[in-house]
């Protein structure tokens, strides 16, 4: 049995890390945060039975991922943008809504544990 060499091509310019891409650069597909947005609702419904606050972040969200689908990119920013901002709106308040119970919580043991040594 004879034994054949396998064509080999080398290519003669690296496409590494340092070396820029041919033409011009194509903008990054817009984001829809749609995980994000289902992880409010649940928390709002679990944190005080408020879940229709996390509805609005997430009607956008999936508004950006069907603007994207249908090739809509301009579309797909704007409702992306806004159902950021709405996440951003509703963690904040979630967090700051568990903060607060968290220290009336304490609050109410700590006057229990002095009251009744």
């Amino acid at each position: 049995m004879e034994t054949r060499q396998a064509d080999v091509s080398i290519p003669l310019q690296s496409s590494g890390w340092g070396s820029a891409a041919p033409g011009p650069r194509a903008d990054p597909p817009p984001r829809d945060y749609v995980l994000w947005s289902l992880f409010n609702v649940v928390l709002w419904c679990a944190v005080a039975g408020l879940g229709c606050l996390g509805f609005p972040p997430l009607v956008y969200s999936i508004k950006a991922r069907d603007c994207k689908l249908l090739g809509d990119l301009e579309g797909a920013r704007r409702h992306g943008s806004r159902a950021r901002v709405a996440n951003i709106i509703c963690s904040v308040l979630v967090t700051l809504v568990l903060v607060v119970f968290i220290i009336i919580i304490s609050m109410v043991f700590m006057t229990t544990m002095l009251e009744n040594p």
